[in-house]
């Protein structure tokens, strides 16, 4: 990959997040049209528990139209719903809107309560509380009300959004304080649909954008025009399997600057975030490519190797070795000098029958072993306010415990154990021989072994891969990236 065009890759990165966060709401907003609506066509909250001992609870300032212009819908094509059932089975209830303005002359100098926030359980409500000795008139007899519904029973207001700074007003139907009402409100859209749509063809095109852009950047030589022998430093293939990981233990590291790497590296993670964004959707592209030419694309193949090779050069500094104080470079490309390096064989020809299965379906075993590797082994749950199911949730994988280990040996001994290190780095070349493989870069099927130490094993190359694949064609021998 040609270094010139880092702009393009960094440039296509932030592309392809905010694809991706389009992608993700249109599909949101597409769910929620299909599955969430009540039979009269409504979205509705969950049932509040509204309470006060006042004579009205109000709500604050209603932008149904924050900014009204010709962009709104016409009328009809957005609705509020609101319905309020007393607590009391005998009682009768009286709910209106109107403008604040008006509101504030009906309830002057009247205690009432104003809704300042909802959450998500039913008694989830706070107020703010205006006192006053006044006493209201009976709400039904007033002029005022753009839209009310007064009675026994559940009351149901329904209106059409427009324009101006809106309030509801709930009561008791007599004017007498203390008021006790259920209440939900829903909305009714005829253009969340077409939002959802656009959402989701404004994702795909972003997306589209994005993979050229970092087509670009990473270089777009076809793959027959490019030399297939290995570079002088490369090694993928050159052991029992065609990811090569491997990392070499910094004698001389400082005691105590790993509690300060976490710190140090996140500029790399800023970057990783893009770029891993970038990755996924290079990742379904390519599955496209498989599929029907049963080839990976070069460039995006050395573009996503790339984004790999950083990830673990940051990995293998900051997070999940500590085996090093070199601080990692800024690249996507292949670095002999830095002592962690990570390669993966290019592979001529893939199975077109193996890329619908491999992902989701053939590497189950290995997720949920690297699951163990890289979360969940400790975990524990933490309190968080004094509200009922606030929780905040933290774990720690057997990766994290041995480095923490290590990183503690280190701290007070001054040294990092060596077979720690080489289980780190067994447990690290397995979790990555995963990701390749889940990433549609080999067909070879990760082994279930620990290769430990901080190379690769010294077994001879397999050689060519062939026999049969699911599609009828033949596997090609690997050349290398």
């Amino acid at each position: 990959m040609r270094n010139g065009k880092p702009l393009l890759i960094v440039l296509g990165a932030v592309v392809a997040l905010i694809g991706l966060g389009f992608l993700a709401a249109g599909v949101g907003v597409s769910w929620v049209h299909a599955t969430q609506r009540d039979a009269d066509g409504f979205y509705t909250s969950p049932t509040y528990e509204l309470s006060s001992d006042g004579y009205a609870i109000t709500t604050e300032d209603l932008q149904l139209v924050a900014r009204p212009g010709d962009w709104f819908p016409a009328p009809g094509e957005l609705t509020f719903r609101v319905a309020v059932t007393p607590e009391q089975t005998d009682g009768s209830v009286f709910v209106g809107l109107t403008t604040q303005q008006e509101v504030d002359t009906f309830l002057d100098g009247v205690a009432h309560s104003q809704i300042t926030r909802v959450g998500t359980a039913s008694d989830d409500v706070d107020y703010s509380t205006e006192s006053g000795a006044g006493t209201p008139a009976i709400p039904a007899t007033q002029d005022l009300w753009v839209a009310s519904s007064e009675g026994a029973g559940t009351r149901t207001l329904t209106v059409d959004a427009q324009p101006g700074d809106w309030t509801l007003v709930v009561m008791n139907a007599d004017a007498s304080p203390g008021v006790e009402v259920a209440a939900t409100a829903g909305v009714r859209s005829a253009i969340l649909l077409p939002i959802g749509i656009g959402l989701l063809v404004a994702g795909l095109l972003l997306s589209g954008a994005a993979a050229a852009l970092l087509i670009a950047g990473a270089g777009t030589r076809d793959d027959d025009e490019r030399p297939t022998t290995p570079a002088p430093a490369s090694r993928a293939g050159a052991g029992s399997y065609p990811i090569v990981v491997e990392g070499q233990l910094d004698p001389r590291l400082s005691r105590g600057m790993w509690l300060v790497k976490w710190l140090l590296a996140v500029p790399h993670v800023v970057v990783l975030a893009f770029l891993w964004a970038a990755f996924t959707v290079l990742t379904v592209v390519a599955w496209f490519a498989i599929l029907f030419t049963g080839r990976y694309p070069r460039s995006i193949f050395e573009f996503n190797v790339g984004v790999m090779r950083w990830t673990w050069r940051v990995t293998f500094y900051a997070f999940g070795v500590l085996g090093t104080d070199r601080y990692p470079p800024f690249t996507l490309a292949h670095d002999p000098d830095y002592p962690a390096t990570l390669d993966v064989a290019y592979p001529q020809e893939l199975s077109r029958g193996l890329v619908l299965i491999k992902s989701w379906l053939l590497a189950i075993p290995h997720y949920l072993i690297i699951a163990v590797f890289t979360g969940g082994l400790v975990s524990w749950t933490v309190d968080v306010g004094a509200r009922e199911g606030w929780q905040s949730v933290a774990g720690a994988g057997l990766i994290g415990v041995l480095v923490l280990v290590a990183a503690v040996v280190l701290l007070f001994a001054g040294r990092y154990p060596q077979s720690l290190f080489d289980l780190v780095m067994g447990l690290q070349r397995w979790v990555y021989r995963v990701t390749a493989y889940a990433a549609l870069m080999t067909d070879t099927y990760p082994p279930f072994r620990l290769d430990s130490g901080g190379t690769e094993p010294s077994s001879p190359d397999p050689g060519p891969q062939s026999g049969p694949t699911p599609d009828g064609g033949e596997r090609r021998e690997l050349t290398h990236a």
